[in-house]
């Protein structure tokens, strides 16, 4: 499978272990780099459904100008967001801003939207992915326990859905799973087999 690729050198842009276990399971060779510093900023007026994607093509441009890219590589960069009542949460800083975010997923639906970058020397797609998530009502007893146990502090909106929070919170989900762990792969699978 994906014996297209063979020609490129993958490079995952991420220091997440979550991209690198998801990539990793579509069985293809890749190796993991990142830049320090990278400016992940965006237009205070920006429609906030719009910067992920902005900030994954942002990335792609930071690799490619720190000469990351030849003419055989192919470099897949990535950045997520959850959006709760028009407000974006990104990674907490503390453990009560970790529990403000949580506390106000609590009982709500919610986006998560990864932004997609896939790009070559003479190729760039990119692409969004949403999925809708609603979290039952949480407690703070629930939420304390997960913050002292599980560190949420490398994840958008304080909380992986794959840890422990997923399994008591989680009520539905419309649309991608994967996307909602930080890589819609079944997409960027059929954007990868049809590479050139």
């Amino acid at each position: 499978m994906l014996d297209n690729l063979e020609k490129y050198e993958i490079l995952l842009a991420s220091n997440s272990p979550r991209r690198k276990e998801l990539l990793g399971g579509l069985d293809i060779k890749y190796r993991v780099i990142s830049l320090p510093d990278i400016d992940e900023s965006y237009p205070e007026d920006m429609d906030a459904d719009s910067v992920p994607l902005y900030i994954a093509e942002k990335k792609a441009a930071a690799y490619t100008y720190a000469q990351c890219t030849t003419g055989n590589t192919l470099i897949i960069t990535a950045d997520t967001v959850v959006i709760c009542d028009g407000e974006i949460m990104g990674k907490p800083v503390s453990s009560e801003d970790a529990k403000d975010m949580l506390r106000k997923l609590s009982g709500k639906t919610h986006k998560v939207i990864t932004g997609v970058c896939v790009k070559t020397t003479s190729d760039k797609i990119s692409f969004a992915s949403t999925s809708l998530v609603t979290f039952s009502d949480i407690s703070d007893e629930e939420i304390d326990y997960y913050i002292a146990k599980y560190s949420p502090y490398d994840k958008a909106g304080s909380y992986g859905i794959q840890e422990w929070i997923g399994y008591i919170a989680v009520e539905r989900i419309d649309g991608s799973y994967f996307n909602v762990m930080g890589l819609p792969i079944q997409k960027l699978y059929s954007i990868l087999k049809n590479m050139k």
